[in-house]
């Protein structure tokens, strides 16, 4: 497998919450100018976007998701990225949000975000055995002695969890408690998550294999005061749960680590003490015990199968203890229609 960066082989995607972009994309310009870019704006954002010159941008509206027709899904603040998801060609999709710039590793060096991503989509998983030095296909870096040479081929990774610098990714509570501390620090590792191992897979910064992983990549779970903030949403969470099931009965690897960006401190001073009472505290100790038991049957083959079936399953064992459940389940259902009808074509 290449690992050179083929310009028509992938699509930015970013969800447009703000409307000043400027500093966003000269920031990115570096890395961003020579790839097509799909801006999906927030249907509730009145102000015109403000997009600099010199980038293949694509944007899309309120009025461009009306050719969906009438659906449930709900499209508004962090979730307006997943139709940006729909509407892309692209084998692969990075998205990061508008509130990120490049940061930069413990040499001083701006990091290509871009390139990362792009290396660890493109070089093997190896999720049925942990390799102590981390991903082995990193230059510098193999597996170690005693990891066993029938694994060492790997599987194909689909999803890439990036991190980021500065202010953290906290829920309502911890933020309340921490709102001063920030994040400083650089690991340069990159790590496949184990067989069977459940993580918080963020929005912030992310890449995956659309044209396999697309049907799963979906906006199912709002909390009831689902909001503009990444602290009192789960769409991206519940997301990246039910990413992690279908990659892990289909057989393909998620990492997570490099590439890091830089989170502002937009969110961070703002006064949370009202979200104390954060809904999704209780939901997370219903959903994490759940997607750690859940098995999709051996008739599952693609992800298509397996995103029906565990939408009956949610509906099942988690609907009638919260109706946002049944309705997470009843979007996952929705999702693979419109996948089929408008996100199965490639370029």
């Amino acid at each position: 497998m290449s690992l050179e960066i083929q310009d028509s082989e992938f699509d930015i995607v970013i969800a447009a919450l703000q409307p000043n972009l400027t500093t966003f994309f000269e920031a990115w310009r570096p890395f961003f100018s020579r790839f097509h870019i799909i801006v999906v704006k927030d249907p509730d954002l009145d102000e015109e976007l403000q997009i600099p010159t010199g980038f293949d941008v694509k944007v899309y509206t309120k009025s461009d998701m009306g050719v969906l027709g009438d659906t449930s899904i709900n499209f508004s603040g962090h979730s307006c990225r997943y139709f940006g998801y729909l509407v892309s060609r692209k084998k692969y999709v990075i998205s990061i949000d508008d509130n990120c710039l490049p940061a930069k590793d413990n040499g001083g060096l701006i990091v290509d975000a871009v390139s990362q991503h792009m290396s660890n989509l493109k070089t093997p998983a190896t999720p049925f055995f942990f390799n102590t030095l981390y991903d082995p296909f990193r230059k510098g870096a193999d597996f170690v002695r005693g990891y066993p040479f029938s694994l060492r081929e790997g599987v194909e990774c689909m999803l890439s969890c990036g991190l980021w610098l500065h202010n953290a990714d906290y829920d309502p509570m911890t933020h309340v408690v921490k709102r001063n501390q920030r994040n400083t620090t650089y690991v340069d590792a990159v790590m496949t998550v184990p067989l069977g191992a459940m993580m918080p897979v963020s929005g912030i910064n992310v890449a995956f294999n659309r044209e396999v992983l697309g049907p799963v990549m979906f906006p199912g779970l709002r909390l009831r005061k689902d909001g503009k903030h990444r602290w009192d949403t789960l769409e991206d969470i519940w997301n990246g749960l039910c990413a992690k099931v279908v990659c892990d009965r289909l057989g393909y690897g998620v990492k997570t680590g490099l590439p890091y960006v830089i989170r502002s401190d937009v969110e961070a001073g703002q006064a949370l003490e009202s979200l104390k009472e954060w809904e999704g505290v209780k939901v997370m100790d219903d959903v994490l015990p759940f997607f750690q038991s859940v098995k999709l049957s051996t008739t599952a083959t693609t992800v298509e199968d397996c995103v029906k079936e565990l939408a009956s399953i949610v509906k099942e064992k988690l609907g009638p203890q919260n109706a946002i459940f049944a309705r997470a389940a009843d979007a996952m259902e929705e999702w693979t229609k419109l996948w089929e009808s408008h996100g199965a074509q490639s370029s």
